[in-house]
């Protein structure tokens, strides 16, 4: 059963954006999530519904920006002056706990995951 339905990864030269889509459903948290060949996922960023609050990983802070628009089902990631380490897998992820939020950066507080959208970025 799909949840989540990631779309807006490619390729580009550093420098310039791409806006990552996720549809499908919405929860307490929702997050980003990234991860490359033979690591574990890494904490992007993250929305909290009730109150719009949201938090970013220290690269991300300044050039990511993530946003919902409740009406579409949806949350967006714009990235910004990418760069090539932002090369990876882009997966979002819904966290329907209340307790999402606290462990937000974990991946255990997120029950639903898209099948991720490759992001590459080159010199």
């Amino acid at each position: 059963q799909v949840q989540l339905t990631e779309s807006g990864g490619g390729l580009v030269q550093t420098g310039e954006s791409l806006r990552l889509s996720c549809v499908g459903r919405t929860a307490y948290t929702m997050s980003w999530f990234r991860q490359v060949p033979g690591k574990g996922r890494e904490f992007v960023a993250a929305f909290r519904r009730t109150d719009g609050n949201t938090n970013y990983a220290n690269f991300a802070k300044g050039r990511f920006t993530i946003s919902r628009d409740s009406a579409k089902n949806a949350v967006y990631l714009q990235m910004n002056n990418l760069r090539p380490e932002d090369t990876a897998v882009y997966y979002c992820a819904a966290g329907p706990r209340s307790d999402s939020w606290a462990y937000r950066y974990r991946t255990e507080s997120y029950d639903f995951w898209g099948q991720g959208t490759q992001v590459t970025v080159r010199d």
